[in-house]
């Protein structure tokens, strides 16, 4: 094969990695303009409309680095494929659900889909691209095809749910996921790991079910019922997990995550900075789709529309940032990037967001900044021997971000709304609750019902949702700016864990 054959192919294979990344990156935020129609039709509670949201971020955030492992182990190819369907089947899936319990199901396998295939594109284009600078090139194209992705999610979600139906955002994966196999198989190399590390079972089992655990007992905080002994005792247990697995990473020879990464500080601080920044602005969105149309009154298109400007800003401020840093450094970017987004949320809270475009706009941008130069001082923060997994450490760090973002800032806003929402007569009792419990639920019921008694309800459930979206962006920016400060004090250059010690470390062992 000719030289121009091999080039004209790599960027092929390329072409399908970034089909893959477009559909993960736009499954982030597709379904936020949704979700008001989800939950009129599906009439999921507080905590199971979290976990529609959150069950695919975390999801890739548990299963990665076990994904990673078993792709070295199979062969990064098959397990690209077998994520490219993974996903498919399971958006096919999610389109056919008639129960909120099956669309979570739907959206976990959808998570684990993408992390299988997101595992593997990354070692492919190392391999298939020798050559420093168009590998560099194909990285920065792979980074920019998952924010494309986002960027474009809210429009698409809006216009397909207005015009079809909200299983339409869902639909829209399986023709793009089957061209991407069909591509796959014939472009595609196969590649493996000549000298895998073991797999560590206990470890991927420690990882998975710690994180579960943690985090349904989270997702119970706020909701009408009490906690449970049982949701009490998921959480310790999910918590104790947590613990045995980072202890056990600390002592085995070939952990699945190696946490003398977090020793480094300029490491361990933008991983924080990642994770919280991108959960806020993960949130936020979350929030804003049911602020914007139940709350504001906006159709899914013109909330979609609304949104894009923040994606967008996004973009933008990743292309900036370099330029920013190149003048005052990565940690005065980062903390010039977390003060932005942090004064942004306040405007919000303060301001609302119809019509509040400078705000939108200012989230972007400081969300963007602190994630490229935060990614940027982790991976150079990393010795060259471990890059790879300073690099999954990463993707775990956003996917993780933008489940417990949803999650955290969805708790707020829930206890917020159940506070400040004032009964209304021509309620059962357990109208009433569930309305106190949900403002999807509460719109659904006002729809119900005629005269004053739709307006009285629809009108308190919108006040109770107003001040806590106020209480959870002011929350939000609050933690960010105590982050800004932390990371203008301890985002300093430090010596990197150098691989002489990694070996004592590993022999130890």
């Amino acid at each position: 094969m000719t030289e121009e054959k091999t080039a004209s192919r790599r960027w092929a294979v390329l072409a399908v990695l970034l089909a893959g990344m477009l559909m993960g990156g736009m499954d982030l935020t597709i379904l936020n303009v949704a979700l008001p129609t989800v939950s009129r039709e599906l009439l999921p509670s507080s905590s199971e409309l979290l976990w529609i949201m959150d069950g695919y971020a975390l999801t890739v955030a548990a299963t990665l680095v076990v994904c990673s492992t078993v792709g070295d182990r199979i062969g990064r190819k098959r397990m690209l494929l077998a994520g490219l369907a993974t996903f498919a089947l399971a958006s096919l899936a999610a389109a056919l659900t008639t129960a909120p319990g099956q669309l979570i199901a739907a959206r976990a396998v959808q998570g684990l889909g993408y992390s299988m295939l997101l595992s593997s594109t990354v070692v492919i284009i190392r391999v298939i691209f020798p050559v420093p600078r168009e590998r560099a090139l194909a990285y920065g194209l792979w980074v920019a095809s998952s924010s494309t992705g986002a960027a474009l999610g809210p429009l698409a979600g809006g216009a397909l749910v207005e015009k079809f139906s909200w299983g339409a955002v869902f639909l829209v994966n399986v023709p793009i996921a089957a061209v991407a196999v069909v591509l796959g198989l014939v472009l595609v190399p196969e590649s493996r790991n000549p000298d895998p590390q073991r797999w560590d079972v206990p470890s991927a089992v420690l990882s998975i079910l710690g994180l579960a655990g943690a985090v349904y007992a989270l997702q119970h905080i706020g909701q009408p019922e009490k906690l449970s002994p049982v949701t009490v005792a998921v959480g310790v247990l999910g918590a104790a997990l947590l613990a045995g697995f980072t202890v056990r990473q600390r002592r085995i020879p070939n952990p699945l995550l190696d946490m003398r990464l977090f020793t480094d500080r300029r490491f361990s601080v933008s991983t924080v900075s990642i994770l919280l920044c991108y959960g806020a602005y993960t949130g936020l969105l979350f929030l804003l789709t049911q602020q914007l149309q139940l709350v504001d009154g906006y159709s899914p298109l013109t909330a979609g529309l609304t949104l894009v400007p923040v994606a967008v800003a996004s973009a933008v401020g990743g292309v900036v940032a370099p330029k920013l840093a190149a003048a005052v450094g990565n940690r005065m970017g980062v903390t010039v990037g977390a003060s932005v987004l942090a004064l942004a949320l306040l405007a919000l809270a303060v301001f609302g967001a119809a019509g509040n475009l400078p705000s939108l706009i200012a989230v972007g941008l400081g969300a963007g900044t602190v994630m490229t130069l935060g990614a940027d001082s982790m991976m150079s923060a990393a010795p060259p021997e471990r890059a790879a997994e300073a690099g999954a450490v990463q993707e775990v760090g956003f996917s993780l971000g933008a489940g417990l973002g949803v999650a955290a800032m969805g708790i707020i806003v829930t206890v917020a709304y159940r506070a400040n929402f004032t009964p209304v007569g021509g309620l059962t009792p357990s109208e009433q609750d569930a309305a106190s419990g949900s403002l999807g639920t509460a719109v659904e019921l006002a729809g119900k019902l005629a005269g004053g008694a739709r307006e009285a309800l629809r009108g308190s459930a919108q006040r109770a949702y107003e001040t806590g979206f106020a209480l959870t962006t002011a929350t939000a920016a609050a933690v960010l700016l105590v982050l800004a400060t932390v990371v203008a004090v301890l985002l300093r250059p430090a010596k990197p864990v150098a691989a002489a010690e990694v070996s004592e470390h590993q022999s130890a062992g």
